[in-house]
Protein backbone atom coordinates (compact mmCIF):
# COMPACT_ATOMS: atom_id res chain seq x y z
CA UNK A 1 0.00 0.00 0.00
CA UNK A 2 1.30 3.43 -0.90
CA UNK A 3 1.66 6.29 1.55
CA UNK A 4 -1.02 8.17 -0.42
CA UNK A 5 -3.47 5.34 0.19
CA UNK A 6 -2.73 5.31 3.92
CA UNK A 7 -3.24 9.08 4.12
CA UNK A 8 -6.44 8.83 2.08
CA UNK A 9 -7.82 6.08 4.32
CA UNK A 10 -7.00 8.16 7.39
CA UNK A 11 -8.72 11.25 5.95
CA UNK A 12 -11.81 9.30 4.93
CA UNK A 13 -12.02 7.66 8.36
CA UNK A 14 -11.69 11.01 10.11
CA UNK A 15 -14.37 12.49 7.85
CA UNK A 16 -16.77 9.73 8.84
CA UNK A 17 -16.12 10.24 12.54
CA UNK A 18 -16.50 14.01 12.23
CA UNK A 19 -19.72 13.74 10.23
CA UNK A 20 -21.19 11.32 12.76
CA UNK A 21 -20.28 13.66 15.61
CA UNK A 22 -21.71 16.67 13.75
CA UNK A 23 -25.15 15.05 13.49
CA UNK A 24 -25.09 13.21 16.82
CA UNK A 25 -27.63 15.60 18.33
CA UNK A 26 -30.30 14.29 15.91
CA UNK A 27 -31.35 10.72 16.84
CA UNK A 28 -30.73 8.20 14.06
CA UNK A 29 -29.96 10.75 11.36
CA UNK A 30 -26.48 10.28 9.96
CA UNK A 31 -24.55 10.59 6.72
CA UNK A 32 -22.10 7.80 7.50
CA UNK A 33 -24.09 5.34 5.39
CA UNK A 34 -24.14 7.79 2.46
CA UNK A 35 -20.41 8.39 2.75
CA UNK A 36 -19.64 4.66 2.90
CA UNK A 37 -21.67 4.15 -0.27
CA UNK A 38 -19.88 7.00 -2.06
CA UNK A 39 -16.44 5.97 -0.78
CA UNK A 40 -16.98 2.43 -2.04
CA UNK A 41 -18.01 3.68 -5.48
CA UNK A 42 -15.22 6.25 -5.80
CA UNK A 43 -12.29 4.62 -3.97
CA UNK A 44 -13.13 0.95 -4.29
CA UNK A 45 -13.86 -1.96 -2.02
CA UNK A 46 -10.42 -2.53 -0.49
CA UNK A 47 -9.73 1.03 0.67
CA UNK A 48 -13.26 1.51 1.96
CA UNK A 49 -13.10 -1.76 3.89
CA UNK A 50 -10.03 -0.41 5.70
CA UNK A 51 -11.98 2.80 6.36
CA UNK A 52 -14.86 0.82 7.90
CA UNK A 53 -12.53 -1.01 10.28
CA UNK A 54 -10.74 2.18 11.31
CA UNK A 55 -14.04 4.01 11.77
CA UNK A 56 -15.40 1.22 13.97
CA UNK A 57 -12.22 1.17 16.03
CA UNK A 58 -12.29 4.94 16.45
CA UNK A 59 -15.85 4.68 17.74
CA UNK A 60 -14.62 2.34 20.47
CA UNK A 61 -12.01 4.90 21.52
CA UNK A 62 -14.68 7.60 21.65
CA UNK A 63 -17.56 5.71 23.27
CA UNK A 64 -15.93 2.84 25.12
CA UNK A 65 -15.87 -0.91 24.86
CA UNK A 66 -19.27 -2.63 24.87
CA UNK A 67 -21.35 -5.20 23.01
CA UNK A 68 -22.29 -2.72 20.26
CA UNK A 69 -18.75 -2.86 18.87
CA UNK A 70 -19.38 -6.32 17.43
CA UNK A 71 -22.33 -4.87 15.54
CA UNK A 72 -20.20 -2.06 14.16
CA UNK A 73 -17.53 -4.48 12.94
CA UNK A 74 -20.28 -6.40 11.12
CA UNK A 75 -22.58 -3.63 9.92
CA UNK A 76 -20.19 -1.13 8.37
CA UNK A 77 -18.19 -3.68 6.37
CA UNK A 78 -21.52 -5.17 5.25
CA UNK A 79 -22.62 -1.87 3.66
CA UNK A 80 -19.25 -1.73 1.88
CA UNK A 81 -19.64 -5.30 0.60
CA UNK A 82 -23.21 -4.77 -0.63
CA UNK A 83 -22.33 -1.44 -2.25
CA UNK A 84 -19.31 -3.02 -3.91
CA UNK A 85 -21.53 -5.71 -5.42
CA UNK A 86 -24.25 -3.27 -6.51
CA UNK A 87 -21.80 -0.73 -7.95
CA UNK A 88 -20.69 -3.25 -10.56
CA UNK A 89 -24.12 -3.09 -12.18
CA UNK A 90 -25.56 0.39 -11.48
CA UNK A 91 -24.79 4.02 -10.72
CA UNK A 92 -28.43 4.92 -10.11
CA UNK A 93 -28.88 7.01 -6.94
CA UNK A 94 -32.38 5.56 -6.42
CA UNK A 95 -30.90 2.07 -6.01
CA UNK A 96 -28.42 3.44 -3.47
CA UNK A 97 -31.22 5.32 -1.69
CA UNK A 98 -33.17 2.07 -1.36
CA UNK A 99 -30.04 0.32 -0.10
CA UNK A 100 -29.46 3.06 2.50
CA UNK A 101 -33.12 3.00 3.54
CA UNK A 102 -33.18 -0.77 3.98
CA UNK A 103 -29.87 -0.57 5.80
CA UNK A 104 -31.27 2.02 8.23
CA UNK A 105 -34.45 0.01 8.76
CA UNK A 106 -32.47 -3.13 9.54
CA UNK A 107 -29.81 -1.45 11.71
CA UNK A 108 -31.55 -2.39 14.95
CA UNK A 109 -32.15 -5.93 13.68
CA UNK A 110 -28.41 -6.41 13.12
CA UNK A 111 -27.69 -5.15 16.62
CA UNK A 112 -30.41 -7.36 18.12
CA UNK A 113 -28.63 -10.37 16.64
CA UNK A 114 -25.33 -9.40 18.25
CA UNK A 115 -27.10 -8.56 21.53
CA UNK A 116 -28.74 -12.01 21.45
CA UNK A 117 -25.31 -13.59 21.42
CA UNK A 118 -24.46 -11.92 24.73
CA UNK A 119 -27.82 -11.71 26.52
CA UNK A 120 -30.13 -14.28 24.92
CA UNK A 121 -32.74 -14.30 22.18
CA UNK A 122 -35.47 -12.79 24.39
CA UNK A 123 -33.34 -9.74 25.06
CA UNK A 124 -32.42 -9.47 21.38
CA UNK A 125 -36.08 -9.43 20.33
CA UNK A 126 -36.93 -6.88 23.00
CA UNK A 127 -33.97 -4.75 21.92
CA UNK A 128 -35.14 -4.80 18.31
CA UNK A 129 -38.83 -4.08 19.04
CA UNK A 130 -37.94 -1.27 21.45
CA UNK A 131 -35.87 0.43 18.74
CA UNK A 132 -38.27 0.05 15.79
CA UNK A 133 -39.30 3.71 15.79
CA UNK A 134 -35.64 4.74 15.66
CA UNK A 135 -35.03 2.26 12.83
CA UNK A 136 -37.91 3.76 10.86
CA UNK A 137 -36.45 7.24 11.33
CA UNK A 138 -33.01 5.92 10.42
CA UNK A 139 -34.24 4.21 7.25
CA UNK A 140 -36.34 7.16 6.11
CA UNK A 141 -33.59 9.71 6.77
CA UNK A 142 -30.99 7.54 5.00
CA UNK A 143 -33.28 7.22 1.98
CA UNK A 144 -33.94 10.97 1.77
CA UNK A 145 -30.33 11.98 2.42
CA UNK A 146 -29.04 9.71 -0.34
CA UNK A 147 -31.62 11.04 -2.79
CA UNK A 148 -30.68 14.64 -2.01
CA UNK A 149 -26.93 14.44 -1.40
CA UNK A 150 -25.65 11.46 -3.41
CA UNK A 151 -24.86 13.23 -6.70
CA UNK A 152 -23.44 16.48 -5.27
CA UNK A 153 -21.19 14.79 -2.70
CA UNK A 154 -20.11 12.08 -5.15
CA UNK A 155 -19.18 14.71 -7.74
CA UNK A 156 -17.11 16.68 -5.23
CA UNK A 157 -15.35 13.57 -3.94
CA UNK A 158 -14.61 12.36 -7.47
CA UNK A 159 -13.10 15.73 -8.41
CA UNK A 160 -10.99 15.78 -5.24
CA UNK A 161 -9.94 12.19 -5.85
CA UNK A 162 -8.69 13.14 -9.33
CA UNK A 163 -6.72 16.04 -7.84
CA UNK A 164 -5.29 13.78 -5.13
CA UNK A 165 -4.10 11.22 -7.67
Amino acid sequence: MKVRDIVLIAILSATLTASKMALSFVPNVEIVTLLFIIYTIVFGFKKTMFVSIIFSTTEIFLWGFNTWLLGYYLIWPLIVIVTGLISKTTRNEYIYAILAGVFGLSFGLFFSITESIFYGVGYGITYWVRGLLFDIIHGFSNFVLVLILFKPIKNVIEKQSERFN
